[in-house]
């Protein structure tokens, strides 16, 4: 079905109709002159023989070149449907203090930030992607979408800040996993979830809680700690112990059906989403036809110039 994408550009077949009234008033005009001559005979041997009907037909082309070249104005579309991959990963990234600490080098907030990048650059583009920030409280800073290179910039943007809720971060991520657009596919999209810590949860609520939410909706939680035993940070002008907490990465890992990483590599990361499968909903976006508007108008005009030079040996 053709729609129009700048609707009021449509006034402008008004000029035309206009112009089309008019030439229908001179030709009724004209007829209405020719009967005054009362002698007809003398009127047949000086008029040439009519073209009858024929005289009319290169300016109805004309006229209908005018008339689809004002409605091509309106830049006409038809609605396309086209295929959307729906299936969802979201990156949970740890941002409290703990990750200053320098036992992983550079630091474990850089190295972090450093596997996030690796992992975006190496997820296939037809999959959502979105980005989840955790201290005392955790944001998404990108939705699910495909912008890759917002997700990069947000990475790369990342502020450190006082806890960790890691709990939370569960939790946001699947709000943010049932949000993906429906496009006409039925339920939740196929997901995954990668979170990047140092464990220990000091604020929100319990990993375990968040583990049971994420198992309940089927989507696997895969964790990446980053830190050693011996990590320690400068918090308010004290040296503070920062253990990474594997048991209960590992733990939320295994739960959800997830992978836990201590040091990942890119071959290993491809197991977050290698088996996560498809979802295809459709999204109707419009196609311009304006170009087809532009031929069928171009053809009507070589018909009016063609049939008034055979016709009348005038271009019009």
């Amino acid at each position: 079905m053709i729609r129009f994408l700048q609707p009021w550009w449509l006034l402008a077949v008004l000029p035309v109709f206009a112009l089309a009234a008019f030439y229908v008033w001179r030709q009724l005009h004209r007829r209405a002159y020719a009967m005054r001559f009362t002698n007809v005979d003398l009127l047949r041997t000086v008029a040439p023989k009519g073209l009858g009907w024929r005289r009319h037909v290169p300016a109805t082309a004309f006229l209908l070149c005018l008339l689809v070249l004002a409605t091509a104005l309106a830049r006409p579309a038809v609605d396309t449907k086209e295929p959307l991959e729906r299936a969802t990963v979201m990156l949970a990234i740890d941002v409290s203090l703990s990750m200053q600490a320098d036992d992983v080098a550079p630091n474990r907030l850089e190295a972090a930030q450093e596997a996030a990048k690796q992992f975006v650059s190496e997820l296939p583009e037809s999959y959502n992607l979105g980005l989840v920030s955790f201290a005392k409280a955790a944001n998404v800073l990108v939705p699910p979408g495909k912008d890759r290179d917002a997700v990069t910039s947000a990475i790369d943007g990342l502020v450190l800040a006082e806890a960790t809720a890691t709990g939370e971060a569960v939790f946001t991520c699947l709000e943010a996993i049932r949000s993906v657009p429906t496009d006409g596919a039925a339920g939740i999209p196929p997901a995954r979830i990668v979170l990047l810590s140092d464990g220990f949860r000091t604020s929100g609520r319990a990993v375990e809680e968040a583990a049971a939410a994420a198992q309940a909706a089927n989507v696997p939680v895969s964790t990446i700690a980053f830190g050693t035993d011996t990590g320690q940070v400068d918090i308010g002008g004290q040296l503070q112990r920062v253990p990474v907490d594997r048991l209960a990465l590992a733990e939320l890992a295994e739960t959800t059906e997830g992978y836990f990483y201590e040091a990942a590599s890119v071959s290993e990361l491809k197991q977050v989403y290698q088996d996560m499968g498809s979802s295809i909903g459709f999204r109707t976006e419009p196609r311009e036809v304006t170009q087809w508007y532009a031929g069928v108008a171009l053809l009507l005009a070589l018909c009016a110039g063609a049939f008034s030079l055979l016709w009348s040996s005038r271009m019009l």
